[in-house]
């Protein structure tokens, strides 16, 4: 009998209660190299930098870019998703969203936010704190175009984060669309209610996973004077 045969009921493995899939005995032994304050860069963007150019170009991550956006409302009830970070620089870390969708709605009440970067394969996280602000019309509009015709439509069709009758309707808003802007010919503009936020950094911290969970954890703190601090955090 081929090892494929031996799974008669599909759902049978999916039991939470299996033992296989106790989450209390999951757990991975990282034996990485460490992270000591004197490899670290002058500043967390070029830290940041080495570190995305490794998980881009070694890890074989799906989407190094992605990263958990977290924000909380004026009440302070928090929120998060997965992002996809478009441009970073010494100004801040920039992605792009519906100005309706709600991490925005809760971005104008709270303009405090989070990042993590979670690189599982390389043991390795990067968490940000920051106050996001809205980019400029024409870096937003400059981005716009250099997306897929595709998603062009799909920022018109999608009234992100609120409620719809089904996928029909969605799917029916973005073909009217397509039709109205075929490919190649009219230029989609731009939508008003979308753009980016650019995320300016406070804090940003390196994490690398250790051996018997001893991680370092080293986090650049901004100072008043432009510069930044390290400190190490215990794990």
């Amino acid at each position: 009998m081929r090892q494929d045969d031996r799974v008669t009921d599909p759902d049978a493995s999916l039991d939470p209660a299996a033992p296989d899939l106790d989450p209390a005995a999951m757990r991975k032994h990282y034996r990485a190299e460490g992270l000591a304050e004197r490899d670290l860069a002058d500043g967390p963007v070029e830290q940041f930098a080495r570190w995305f150019r490794q998980a881009a170009a070694q890890a074989h991550l799906f989407e190094p870019n992605a990263m958990i956006v977290s924000t909380a409302d004026g009440d302070g009830r928090p929120s998060a998703r997965t992002v996809l970070l478009k441009q970073f620089d010494d100004r801040g870390f920039v992605f792009y969203t519906n100005y309706e969708s709600r991490k925005a709605r809760d971005l104008a009440e709270n303009p405090y936010v989070s990042l993590l970067f979670p690189w599982h394969p390389m043991a390795r996280q990067v968490i940000v704190t920051g106050v996001a602000r809205r980019t400029g019309r024409d870096e937003t509009a400059a981005y716009f175009r250099t997306r897929p015709h595709g998603s062009q439509l799909g920022a018109w069709a999608s009234g992100q984060s609120s409620v719809i009758a089904s996928r029909a309707e969605l799917d029916a808003s973005y073909a009217e669309l397509a039709a109205r802007y075929p490919e190649g010919a009219e230029q989609v503009p731009v939508p008003p209610h979308w753009g980016g936020f650019r995320v300016a950094p406070s804090t940003v911290e390196f994490w690398q996973g250790r051996e018997n969970r001893l991680h370092d954890r080293l986090r650049y703190v901004a100072e008043p004077d432009g510069g930044w601090r390290v400190e190490r955090l215990s794990p």
